[in-house]
């Protein structure tokens, strides 16, 4: 991409926000970028859309940085999650003020490289400091590749888990034989006796919970693991062409509604109602993404074991997930200074990310990844492998993180978990879905 973006394209970068509502909640930096006043206030500007513990994690490895680089100062900037920060970073990339770093999840990556928005790592000097394939988890430093060039460096890789209770687990003769681990699990067959051993193990309401209602976001991560483990991406072609598998739609939806149709696991459920549920001992597992962690630390009494899930539909096993990486904004007024400084930071962040691990993610940096830092942290370490075995969103425009895609084939799989759609009145529906975005215009040219 060449020159100024149109409004229309500045907006469906950013999934649709409004142009005036997105500068109302603008930072300084990014006020000063459209006005064309350069933003120098730190030698590192540093965006990102971490709150809560991940934030506080990340402001531990930003102080570490500075107290190795005594003389680099850094500014860092918190803005909201999903479509707004998107939104605000290809304004101010757009307008020649970004960020020097940025944070984008994988999942978001197709577009921003396609707009032209992020140079490339090779640009930004990174592999001079080591930062190259052979120190990454392969799954993330692929998708983190479009059309053969390398666009950002994976930070983590956070993948949909498998949370068990381990006093449940125990009393439901699932823990092996050291009793320091879930016994493995290996097919539909497997999965459903072992959750309905859970139930029936003795002060379990269900054998599993899992947030649905009003939460199409989990339902999407939920579905796309097991679809995978039986058919390629649902698009193809750059979001262009619907590639449903049929029968591979109605084995999932007809596997999934074992669960929540026999009993097994509430079809109707929202995050509370998982949350309590789990927490109390009343479910033996619970399907969520592995950031939920430190929340079920703080629960007093309960003991819980986090593992990657078996192989269900299909031979192999499948972790749906997403990375968190780090970005380079293009800029070609940033000085040679500012690039190598940029450089230096994202090196750190990498070589201090067993700090973020304690916030659940696996690091996507193999130097971390097997260091004690890392390996000693429990139950981080017990689904590690997950990271190797990761699926992300299909590559398309509009696909990833907080997306209306899956949005909308979310809600779908809601109505399916709550039985009001059919294993095969699920496909027609789905195609549906997914025509409304494979037909829509992109914002840019995707190869």
């Amino acid at each position: 991409m060449s020159g100024a973006m149109s409004r229309r394209r500045l907006l469906a970068l950013g999934g649709g926000l409004a142009l005036t509502g997105g500068l109302a909640a603008c930072s300084s930096p990014l006020a000063s970028g459209l006005i064309g006043s350069q933003p120098d206030t730190a030698d590192v500007i540093f965006w990102n859309l971490f709150t809560g513990g991940d934030g506080a994690n990340m402001v531990v490895m930003e102080d570490r940085f500075k107290k190795t680089h005594p003389g680099t100062s850094v500014e860092a900037t918190v803005l909201a999650w999903g479509n707004p920060y998107y939104t605000k970073l290809a304004l101010a990339t757009a307008s020649g003020t970004p960020p020097d770093v940025g944070i984008a999840h994988l999942s978001r990556l197709p577009l921003l490289a396609a707009s032209g928005l992020l140079e490339p790592i090779e640009q930004a000097g990174l592999g001079e400091l080591g930062v190259t394939a052979d120190k990454f988890t392969p799954a993330a430093w692929r998708k983190a590749t479009v059309d053969g060039t390398v666009y950002a460096v994976p930070l983590d890789t956070h993948p949909f888990v498998l949370y068990y209770n381990v006093d449940l687990a125990r009393r439901a003769g699932l823990l092996d034989s050291g009793g320091d681990g879930l016994v493995p699990l290996k097919g539909a067959q497997d999965f459903l006796a072992a959750v309905k051993a859970m139930k029936t193990a003795g002060g379990a309401q269900y054998g599993a919970v899992m947030s649905i209602t009003a939460d199409p976001s989990t339902a999407w991560r939920y579905f796309s693991m097991i679809y995978s483990g039986l058919a390629g991406p649902v698009v193809t072609d750059s979001g262009t062409r619907i590639d449903l598998d049929g029968e591979a739609v109605q084995e999932t939806i007809a596997f999934m509604q074992r669960l929540t149709g026999g009993g097994l696991m509430p079809g109707n459920l929202n995050g509370s109602g998982a949350n309590a549920l789990f927490s109390t001992g009343k479910a033996g597992f619970l399907f969520d993404g592995e950031w939920q962690i430190p929340s079920y630390r703080q629960v007093k009494g309960l003991r819980f074991d986090v593992v990657p899930f078996p192989a269900l539909l299909g031979p192999e096993p499948v972790a749906y997930a997403d990375s968190h990486a780090l970005v380079v904004p293009r800029n070609e007024a940033r000085s040679r200074a500012r690039t190598r400084d940029a450089a230096l930071f994202i090196r750190s962040l990498l070589d201090n990310s067993a700090v973020w691990a304690e916030g659940g993610h696996i690091p996507a940096w193999l130097p971390t990844q097997r260091s004690k830092a890392f390996l000693d942290q429990s139950p981080q370490r017990h689904y590690v492998r997950a990271a190797f075995d990761a699926r992300y969103d299909p590559a398309a425009w509009y696909t990833g993180a907080g997306s209306d895609f899956q949005s909308v084939v979310g809600g779908t799989i809601i109505e399916a978990l709550a039985g009001r759609l059919t294993p095969k009145g699920a496909v027609p529906t789905l195609r549906s879905d997914l025509k409304q975005f494979t037909t829509a215009r992109p914002p840019v040219t995707m190869k």
